[in-house]
């Protein structure tokens, strides 16, 4: 019975968890509710983000409703936070150059009406080193805030734009299924 029980622990998925519990990964723990101006968000999930072998980061997803339903969460009309704590440092525009590559893999039909402000978006991504921490705050019909350890990049406007942006991490090509999965607490 103990190697059933043993079996069962490691096939369930590796962002399997209850909604709003602090979660610690690869030793960067995400808060199980935060507050985003009077709003309480609660963390839907959290992922790492690989590319090729190397760990980049961990990522967290807040929002007022939990869901795992990546599109749905993209379009809905609630505040939504995504926090990345860099595991490694890495330059702003190789970052800036992996979100875009995303935006172009899931943002649809929307993509040409964006493509400036996408442009605008990727220069306010900065170098980071390991333990930063950039954040995108989705506000509903404004936009998306960028944040930088905290302190304000920057803000690109427009719902298009943020259901765009949480389509990267969230949409039907994300760079990182596994990262999907685990933000959406699967």
């Amino acid at each position: 019975m103990k190697k059933i029980a043993l079996l069962f622990f490691f096939l369930l998925p590796a962002g399997g968890f209850a909604a709003g519990k602090d979660v610690t990964l690869k030793g960067v723990t995400m808060p199980g509710t935060v507050m985003l101006e009077k709003t309480p968000l609660v963390l839907n999930g959290v992922g790492l983000r690989t590319k090729v072998v190397f760990k980049v980061y961990v990522a967290g997803l807040y929002l007022e409703r939990p869901s795992s339903d990546g599109l749905a969460i993209s379009a809905s009309e609630q505040h939504k936070l995504m926090d990345l704590v860099f595991l490694r440092a890495v330059d702003g525009a190789d970052v800036a150059k992996a979100i875009s590559d995303g935006f172009s893999n899931n943002a649809g039909e929307v993509l040409p009406a964006i493509k400036e402000r996408i442009a605008m978006f990727e220069k306010l991504i900065p170098s980071v080193k390991k333990g930063d921490k950039l954040s995108f705050v989705c506000r509903p019909g404004a936009g998306v805030e960028v944040l930088a350890n905290g302190k304000t990049a920057g803000a690109i406007e427009g719902k298009d734009f943020a259901e765009a942006l949480l389509r990267v991490w969230l949409g039907p090509k994300p760079s990182d299924k596994a990262l999907q999965a685990g933000l959406l607490g699967k």
